[in-house]
């Protein structure tokens, strides 16, 4: 079963920085698409940012983009998420998923989620 573990989230002033990462267990992440996605209260999940099972193409919303990193450690069987300058706007629950195909951050390719973590960006 396909399982995978989001972490790195807390509370952060604007303008700080956090790093999430998505480990997986159970199986081998390099073959995965991994996306990032976060839900705010009262809104709907929308799409972070993808990487393909090699790390050569990724993809940002445009919201976070010159902002935000995706990254993977194959190696790790890891996926991170650097985020820089960040804004009360980010706050939300951001979870990871994996998708067989890289085709962006069309939600309905991904397959299996993580339980997210939560990022609150507050002075």
């Amino acid at each position: 079963q396909l399982q995978l573990v989001e972490s790195g989230g807390g509370l952060v002033q604007p303008g700080g920085s956090l790093r999430l990462s998505c480990a997986a267990s159970g199986f081998t992440l390099s073959v995965y698409t991994i996306g990032w996605f976060r839900q705010a209260p009262g809104k709907e999940r929308e799409g972070v940012s993808c990487i393909s099972n090699s790390g050569s193409s990724s993809n940002y919303a445009d919201s976070v983009k010159g902002r935000f990193t995706i990254s993977r450690d194959n190696t790790k069987n890891t996926v991170y998420l650097q985020m820089n300058n960040l804004k009360p706007e980010d706050t939300a629950i951001y979870y990871c998923a994996a998708a067989l195909l890289y085709r962006g951050l069309d939600q309905r390719q991904y397959r299996s989620w993580g339980q997210g973590t939560q990022v609150t960006v507050s002075s």
